[in-house]
C-alpha cells in the first residue's frame, strides 16, 4: 500500500475561493481518475491558509496508471487551468508513505 500526502499552501485570503473552484471544477475528474481520497481538510491550527488530502494506492504503479489517466482527463486539465489563472496556490508539497506493520492500514 501507498499512501500519498499532499499539502499545499494558498495565498492569504485566497483558500475559499481555490477549494470553491475545486470544488466546482476540480473535484469530479480527480475523483474519477483517482477515486475517494481517505482524507480531504482544511487547517484549524498552524498555517490555516492550507490544507491537505490524502489518497491511497496499492503500491507505486496503481498511483502511476491513475494519475497518468487524470492527466489526461480534459476536464482535469481544465480546472489546472482555471487553478492557475486564479493564482492562489503558492506551495505544493507531497509525501508518498507507507503503513508501519503494527497498525492496520486504512481502507
Amino acid at each position: 500500500m501507498l499512501i500519498d500526502v499532499r499539502t499545499y499552501t494558498c495565498r492569504p485570503g485566497t483558500l475559499k475561493k481555490h477549494l470553491a473552484l475545486y470544488e466546482k471544477l476540480g473535484k469530479s475528474p480527480q475523483t474519477r481518475c483517482l477515486g475517494q481520497p481517505l482524507a480531504f481538510m482544511t487547517t484549524e491550527t498552524g498555517d490555516v491558509n492550507q490544507y491537505m488530502h490524502i489518497w491511497v494506492y496499492a503500491d507505486a504503479a496503481d498511483r502511476e496508471r491513475r494519475r497518468a489517466t487524470q492527466w489526461s482527463d480534459p476536464e482535469w486539465l481544465a480546472y489546472v487551468e482555471e487553478s492557475g489563472k486564479l493564482g492562489a496556490l503558492e506551495k505544493q508539497e507531497n509525501r508518498l508513505m507507507s503503513p508501519v506493520g503494527f497498525f492496520p492500514p486504512p481502507k
